[in-house]
């Protein structure tokens, strides 16, 4: 895909993905923290128009009805957003490489089942654990 053309994307799975959540506060942040790692850690041959397209339906589908895309969409963003709080928190009297590492790899069995659903789907949630600066 071309530059335009992920732009594009982008702005789109945005704006599909805010209607999906209704616009609620803590889904529409955390929605657009994701978007924003997924397009930045992605290289643009990641990027294909079909699985693009696919991701619009699943977020029109989770925007129509409250169906089982609804219930995937919210659920991933309430782990996505705990995930999120884990990392800003400070544990007391431990190592902060030590509590980074547990935190990450608590979520490797959820980001398995996410590319495991994007694969069967052919759609592209992001499938990532967001890393803080340490």
């Amino acid at each position: 895909m071309s530059t335009e053309g992920i732009v594009h994307a982008y702005r789109h799975l945005y704006r599909h993905g805010l209607r999906a959540v209704h616009f609620s506060k803590p889904a529409r942040y955390t929605l657009r923290d994701r978007l924003r790692l997924a397009f930045r850690r992605g290289s643009p041959a990641d990027f294909s128009s079909q699985r693009i397209a696919n991701t619009i339906d699943f977020l029109r589908h989770a925007t129509a009805e409250s169906g089982l895309e609804h219930i995937i969409l919210k659920n991933l963003l309430k782990v996505w957003w705990y995930q999120d709080k884990a990392f800003r928190l400070k544990p007391r009297g431990k190592n902060n490489s030590e509590w980074t590492e547990i935190n990450v790899t608590v979520y490797d069995t959820l980001n398995h089942n996410i590319r495991m659903l994007n694969e069967s789907m052919d759609i592209c949630l992001p499938a990532m654990t967001s890393r803080p600066l340490v």
